[in-house]
């Protein structure tokens, strides 16, 4: 049935020109006073050395400019489940070799469990590890026999691993939730993971832990990161001249850009900061024994080190 053009009103040009104008000046308002908003927030941290101003920006590299690592100073404060299960969704979504997700993540909310695991408390805990267990139950129910046991097999789990637990810092920062990635788990007895969670002997390496929450206090500053020279590399691998040296030495040992550990180590009695790491950081397990260590033992255990048969 055809319809009649009494049936469609004609728009009044006045009318429709008033309304475009109205929410023209309504959006511009909202994104002055977004903008005014986010200035006098403070969210956004200041430029490190050496940024280019006309650099492009958004607010991802906001975020990913504004993270910082937290040591342990968390408060006492669950996260909010919405926010949990989104930053578990967003971790998975991580790149992986061959899509195949050779991890698995272990929630842990208890604080007397995260401080058994890592010897830090956050409001969640989330335990990373190279795994390959569920790739192998999917195998066996299909009749195939499928054992990643090389180097290789270990090397692509951890990439997989890290790059998921990278992702999930990512999205926690984006929603207000700060973080600490540790390795604190593989210090001490770390036979403790496996009786603690229950994991599987074999084919599941706990790589790092992921402590979320929400600070106690802002920290003092943000740890600053060497970007130029000896780090990124054009076309091919640079080897550094004796003058590219001493100049990152200066940027270690300038208070200002914050990339020491610990500031005190001028008051400790050293020269500079890089005689401080290798001598009393570095220094302290800088010493190759006969005996094989503990995480070898447990990667052979797991099944990740190919052994020579005799």
């Amino acid at each position: 049935m055809k319809s009649s053009r009494r049936d469609t009103p004609t728009p009044d040009p006045i009318s429709s020109r008033r309304s475009f104008l109205k929410q023209t000046a309504l959006a511009g308002s909202s994104l002055l006073f977004l903008s005014a908003s986010s200035r006098g927030s403070g969210a956004e941290p200041a430029r490190s050395e050496g940024t280019d101003a006309t650099a492009p920006t958004n607010d991802t590299l906001k975020t990913i400019r504004s993270l910082r690592t937290i040591h342990g100073n968390f408060l006492d404060q669950p996260l909010p489940e919405p926010a949990l299960q989104a930053i578990l969704r967003a971790s998975v979504r991580a790149a992986g070799a061959s899509n195949n997700q050779s991890y698995a993540i272990i929630v842990v909310k208890d604080r007397k469990m995260m401080a058994d695991l890592c010897g830090y408390r956050g409001s969640c805990l989330l335990l990373y590890c190279a795994d390959y267990n569920r790739m192998k139950a999917s195998a066996a129910a299909l009749g195939y026999a499928y054992e990643p046991g090389t180097v290789v097999d270990f090397v692509t789990a951890s990439i997989n691993t890290l790059l998921a637990a990278q992702t999930a810092v990512i999205a926690a920062k984006s929603l207000g939730i700060d973080s600490l990635l540790t390795n604190g788990i593989h210090r001490g007895d770390m036979d403790r993971l496996w009786k603690l969670l229950d994991l599987p002997q074999t084919h599941c390496f706990p790589m790092i832990a992921l402590v979320l929450g929400y600070p106690t206090e802002e920290p003092p500053h943000q740890k600053g990161r060497l970007e130029g020279v000896g780090v990124i590399h054009h076309d091919k691998y640079h080897r550094l001249t004796r003058e590219e040296v001493e100049e990152i030495n200066r940027q270690y040992d300038d208070k200002d850009r914050h990339i020491a550990l610990v500031e005190d180590w001028a008051a400790q009695g050293y020269q500079h900061y890089l005689d401080w790491y290798f001598k009393a950081w570095v220094g302290r397990n800088n010493r190759p024994g006969a005996e094989e260590t503990q995480m070898l033992r447990l990667l052979k255990r797991s099944g990740f080190v190919e052994l020579q048969k005799g």
